[in-house]
């Protein structure tokens, strides 16, 4: 599929321990995304997004909120190389 992108977020803030990597995969699930979501050592969360334009854009705008417990205070999205994920994890 040609229509397909991916992108990397990357979420700081107070994303650890509140959910995040768990309601992210739901909301890339229920749109369609797929690729990972990982715990970083300085804080943040990174992910890799891959799907239809609009999806990933959606992503991207939901992590800029994040779970109910979640206080984002910055979101960096970059492109990133289609590597043809079909199914969103998240990983340790």
């Amino acid at each position: 599929m040609t229509d397909r992108i991916a992108r990397k977020i990357v979420v700081r803030g107070r994303v650890q321990g509140v959910g995040f990597r768990y309601n992210c995969g739901m909301v890339a699930n229920s749109l369609g995304v797929a690729g990972w979501i990982t715990n970083r050592d300085d804080g943040a969360v990174e992910i890799h997004a891959e799907g239809a334009p609009d999806a990933v854009a959606d992503l991207a705008d939901w992590c800029r909120q994040g779970p109910r417990h979640a206080r984002v205070t910055r979101v960096d999205v970059r492109g990133a190389k289609l590597n043809g994920y079909g199914t969103f994890s998240a990983m340790h």
